[in-house]
């Protein structure tokens, strides 16, 4: 039997198969704390709880392709970098049936993390609470600008909790921190990012003297506009060779 015999006679439906998902951890900094987008889910399962932008991939959709539909339609959001960070596939992820999805991760910086919430009224900033050192992992919790503990649905408890760890592991050898800052941006604000991240304080020194020995700096001539303070010069995140 020759392939296309095979494929001719195949048959889709002899095996069971479970629906496949995208779910999108969006990342920002409120308050000098790591904080996400949430939407209150208005149906059943979980209705009245509060879950990560998602949706179901279409059939003719790529997984890029459902994830950047879900950024527009359920986040408002035209473009962002969005990377895989895991597939949940746990068997009683979803009451529903068999459902696998891919979180991705986008880290936004504060003026896309704003405009989100104000042209999306359906979108709710939460903040993390991570009451684990370093990269020792564990849950975490959603909490209100009032400081109310928010039911999370589903498993998306662990996909936040998964995104911080993953931040944490890679903050301190790659550019990942960059990416939640505005283009020019002073060294205090580069402080601010990895103290929120890390969740612990930083020698201010020693912060400044490694990340300026690593070369991603370049001064732009600078200085930052509208402080009553010595205006501190701004830099810009150069791409290592």
């Amino acid at each position: 039997m020759s392939e296309t015999d095979f494929l001719a006679d195949y048959d889709p439906a002899a095996y069971p198969r479970p629906a496949l998902a995208v779910d999108l951890v969006l990342l920002g900094l409120r308050d000098g704390r790591p904080a996400a987008l949430l939407l209150k889910r208005t149906r059943h399962p979980h209705a009245g709880r509060w879950a990560l932008p998602g949706g179901f991939v279409g059939l003719d959709e790529t997984l890029d392709a459902a994830a950047e539909r879900v950024l527009r339609e359920k986040a408002g959001i035209a473009q962002a970098h969005l990377e895989q960070l895991y597939t949940f596939g746990a068997l009683d992820r979803d009451p529903r049936m068999r459902i696998v999805s891919v979180a991705h991760l986008a880290l936004l910086p504060e003026r896309t993390f704003a405009d989100a919430l104000e042209g999306q009224r359906d979108l709710a900033v939460a903040t993390l609470d991570v009451p684990w050192p370093g990269e020792t992992g564990g849950s975490i919790s959603a909490v209100s600008r009032r400081g109310e503990p928010l039911p999370l649905a589903f498993d998306h408890a662990d996909m936040l909790a998964l995104a911080v760890l993953r931040l944490r592991g890679k903050l301190d050898y790659s550019d990942v921190g960059f990416a939640l800052l505005p283009e020019q941006f002073t060294l205090r604000q580069l402080q601010d990012v990895h103290e929120a991240i890390l969740g612990i304080p930083l020698n201010k020194p020693a912060f400044r003297r490694r990340m300026l020995d690593r070369g991603w700096l370049a001064p732009t001539g600078t200085r930052e506009a509208g402080t009553s303070f010595r205006p501190a010069e701004l830099y810009r995140f150069t791409r290592p060779r």
